[in-house]
């Protein structure tokens, strides 16, 4: 087996139409199920595919099930990472040695029903054409205390600050991807969640289908409550930089004006006790001896380094996307009168 890894994402393979991106970790119980069940129906769909299985970590014997089933079907793809990095990894290993013109992504516990897969795949080209097209487990069939209600509070709030209402279902990972949609697009942390929000704001657009969401038959659930912390926090990181990656001054110097209204309105009120106005029987307090004035200080400064750090944040934006050779923005085609072409054709870099 070939255990090379390939750098050069850049080269697509033309025999590959679909790439099947699918982490597991510990699920040695539905290894051979779930790849029969994509092997069996991809089989008989027609489209040219490969289907990549990344071992996130797993250490019950899931790797060798899997390698089982790349050795008797080549279009099986097998990463094995040296620990456990997380889904967020694994999903950006897969897209990363993905060959295929539409990627699919996938839970590999046998959740995700594979008959869902060409319904994604219809609806990429519409109509109306998309670029993403996620999951909907509308009749979810998991725990109602421990996991479903915090998965509908969550997309709630996530809808509201991502600006994609037209999602419901961020934490389901079966999604179909054009390819071009994830090329300049990163995963860190536990960022795979939100996907369609970050290509978003790359100008992708979104579309959504309810698909069939299967009880777990075997194997234990890798998710719980505590993991809801986990998302407020990268939901915080998400809203910054999608409204802020590329004017952080924005968001500093609208903190710091907030921070010099506040001081402004702390002085006016030690001025209005001085003169004896709102104060206990009458009694002026001298502005030395006022802890408005006191705290008007305090915010000041700060909203003057918010601002300071606003500045040399706008120039370590301009410096990274100068030193990585990336634009603040993303072409979708360019036409001409005369030769009617896409971005990619005429070499510009995203």
């Amino acid at each position: 087996m070939k255990t090379a890894e390939r750098t050069d994402t850049a080269e697509l393979s033309a025999d590959i139409d679909v790439s099947l991106v699918i982490p597991m970790r510990d699920e040695h119980e539905n290894v051979r199920r779930v790849c029969n069940e994509i092997e069996s129906l991809m089989s008989t769909d027609g489209r040219r595919y490969e289907v990549i299985v990344i071992d996130d970590g797993s250490t019950d014997g899931t790797g060798p099930e899997i390698e089982k089933m790349a050795e008797k079907d080549p279009r099986f793809v097998v990463i094995e990472f040296t620990r456990g990095f997380g889904q967020a990894a694994a999903l950006a290993a897969g897209f990363r040695h993905a060959r295929g013109k539409i990627i699919v992504a996938m839970d590999g516990d046998g959740q995700n029903d594979p008959r869902d897969i060409p319904r994604l795949i219809d609806r990429l080209e519409g109509p109306p054409k998309c670029d993403i097209v996620s999951g909907w487990r509308k009749n979810r069939q998991d725990t109602w205390l421990t996991r479903r209600l915090p998965s509908v509070l969550a997309n709630r709030l996530i809808r509201r600050l991502t600006w994609c209402p037209e999602i419901h279902d961020f934490g389901c990972s079966l999604k179909a991807y054009r390819r071009e949609t994830l090329e300049d697009i990163r995963l860190y942390g536990e960022m795979h969640r939100f996907l369609p929000a970050l290509c978003r704001w790359r100008g992708a657009r979104l579309g959504e289908l309810v698909v069939n969401h299967r009880p777990r038959t075997a194997g234990e659930t890798k998710y719980g409550l505590k993991r809801s912390i986990k998302v407020l926090f990268d939901l915080l990181t998400v809203k910054f930089l999608g409204d802020y990656l590329t004017k952080p001054i924005y968001f500093f110097g609208k903190t710091a004006l907030v921070g010099v209204a506040i001081a402004a309105v702390c002085v006016a009120f030690a001025i209005v006790q001085k003169l004896g106005y709102l104060t206990e029987h009458g009694r002026a307090v001298m502005l030395n001896d006022s802890i408005f004035v006191l705290f008007a200080m305090m915010v000041f400064i700060t909203s003057v380094m918010l601002l300071m750090i606003g500045v040399v944040s706008e120039l370590l934006v301009r410096i990274y996307h100068e030193s990585q050779g990336q634009a603040p923005y993303k072409i979708r085609r360019v036409i001409r009168a005369d030769e009617p072409t896409s971005a990619e054709s005429v070499g510009i870099r995203h």
